[in-house]
């Protein structure tokens, strides 16, 4: 099949408006400039026979033509696109004929199996290779890739952009094991946050797979290095808004990480350390401690419009108002191992009528009127909150208890900075919902400053940049990914780790009291030490 009376009718069509449904599909449009960047990445000559899977408008059709390819198959399953003179297969790739092709290209739907079609679930329910290799776990987007490279010749290659999620979940590990055995990565072009979809926030990549029994032993890795901005096209064709690295090839059965081999050695030499007693080794299904058996863990507490409960320098207070005043910490006022000046909000933990709240709190009642109207406005749960309490004091008692704790922001960019924002805080501080506190189980015998000192410790930086729940350059702190961090804990037995635990302990402590640095080199060298 030739490409000319496609692109005869793409070009009547191109500069359409948005679809309406364009998700039902799983369709985001790829750019011009993006197309033409991988059709560039095609190794065979203009004489390989070539597959677009889901070519959507024809972004790649035009791409693949202006390079010289002739040899070009399509297909698309959404026929309200506008189906070009005797072109493109309106029809789905996913039970289309398992020809060869020497070069598959595109950008392949993505769709939880939740959100597909009744007609997509079944197609894929009498699919043998989704029923071989998937479940209704598994993305829309995996059957596309694995179908891709089964189409592909020997040394044939597969370059596509999508996003980088299935890298290291669950669900995509049978996928993950057969790109490993059936083939290779040459290339991963890593572009995080970059806007190459327009109104997609995303982390996305494009690689190129070469399927092929021989397999090199890296992978080249392109860190994007421009930022939030989309590709400016001489930088991205000279390649010089990228920063490579070689990192060890993707094997079946371990973990894929976007990596140099000096950084998987420290995750590496990190998770043996943090192996429970006979778990094995790291890629051979260790069991490792953890976080979340040593600390309990909650989401900060929701007032639902923070401007009416920070009470500022409101000024006199009396006796009922001082004692329903909280000392609130937000994720603004968070530091690496101390915080900043707290906030005064109002909270009371017992429901009062509106007669009684007024009569008892006149003060806060006049600080709120301006901004009843809002607060009536707020979501409550599906619960009858009265204005002047919180709509969701989430964790509370957890919070309540009286000790120390550790905050830390739900969301942190670290695009910029190499640490985390571990902060010590006194027993009557609060957190608010960007913020999520950490406290010892009563039978963790570590010091909240040396489990501080631990969070706050570049191994565990580094584990969860990689190992973390991450968007582009945003990592989430919610209590599931914070009880995941394989945890170190001090043997008791040992008096040299004893030694080590209170020396750390006793550097936080004068940390926070001086802010003097050399105690952070010093809490950085006792853990060098307890990890060699």
């Amino acid at each position: 099949m030739t490409v000319g009376k496609i692109l005869v009718s793409l070009r009547r069509y191109r500069g359409r408006g948005k679809m309406k449904d364009k998700n039902r599909y799983g369709q985001y449009f790829t750019h011009r400039i993006i197309a033409e960047f991988m059709a560039g990445m095609i190794t065979h000559d203009t004489s390989a026979k070539v597959l677009e899977p889901s070519c959507g408008k024809g972004v790649f059709l035009e791409a693949l033509a202006g390079k010289g390819y002739t040899d070009v198959d399509a297909y698309e399953i959404d026929k309200s696109l506008g189906a070009p003179a005797g072109g493109i297969r309106y029809e789905s790739f996913v039970s289309s004929p398992m020809d060869k092709y020497d070069v598959v290209i595109g950008n392949p739907p993505y769709i939880r199996w939740k959100n597909l079609e009744d007609e997509l679930k079944s197609e894929l329910e009498h699919s043998p290779l989704w029923q071989r290799y998937f479940n209704s776990l598994c993305d829309y987007m995996f059957i596309f890739i694995l179908k891709s490279i089964e189409q592909l010749t020997d040394g044939g290659e597969l370059i596509f952009i999508c996003s980088d999620y299935w890298i290291n979940t669950t669900h995509s590990a049978t996928l993950r094991d057969y790109m490993a055995v059936h083939g290779y990565f040459s290339d991963i072009y890593h572009f995080r946050e970059a806007p190459l979809f327009d109104g997609v926030n995303a982390s996305l990549m494009i690689f190129r797979y070469v399927k092929s029994a021989v397999q090199p032993a890296t992978i080249r890795l392109y860190d994007y290095n421009d930022d939030k901005r989309f590709p400016d096209p001489a930088r991205l064709a000279g390649k010089e808004c990228f920063t490579m690295t070689e990192i060890p090839q993707f094997k079946a059965g371990a973990r894929w990480l976007l990596a140099g081999s000096e950084t998987q050695e420290l995750l590496k030499s990190f998770e043996i350390s943090c192996v429970k007693h006979g778990g094995g080794t790291l890629f051979g299904g260790t069991e490792l401690h953890r976080i979340g058996e040593y600390c309990d863990i909650g989401n900060g507490m929701v007032s639902g419009l923070d401007k009416a409960f920070n009470l500022g320098s409101l000024p006199a207070l009396n006796e009922a108002e001082n004692e329903s005043t909280l000392k609130v910490l937000k994720a603004k006022d968070l530091r690496p191992y101390v915080h900043g000046p707290e906030s005064r909000y109002f909270f009371i933990n017992s429901r009062v009528t509106e007669d009684e709240f007024e009569r008892s709190y006149p003060n806060v009642c006049r600080h709120l009127a301006p901004y009843r109207q809002a607060l009536a406005k707020r979501y409550d749960y599906g619960k009858d909150i009265p204005y002047w309490e919180f709509v969701f004091p989430r964790n509370y008692k957890l919070f309540a208890r009286d000790e120390k704790r550790i905050f830390v922001p739900c969301k942190e960019r670290i695009s910029n900075k190499q640490h985390f924002r571990f902060t010590l805080a006194d027993k009557d501080y609060m957190p608010l919902q960007d913020v999520t506190g950490i406290l010892k189980k009563n039978d963790c015998r570590e010091s909240i400053e040396y489990l501080t000192a631990y969070l706050n410790n570049h191994r565990v930086f580094e584990w969860l940049k990689y190992n973390g729940i991450t968007k582009g350059y945003i990592v989430e702190f919610s209590e599931a990914p914070i009880a995941s961090i394989p945890y170190r804990p001090i043997r008791w037995d040992n008096i040299s780790e004893q030694a080590i635990h209170d020396k750390i302990t006793e550097n936080v402590r004068r940390y926070v009291a001086t802010k003097d640095m050399q105690y952070i080199n010093d809490i950085n060298d006792n853990f060098n030490t307890l990890f060699s």
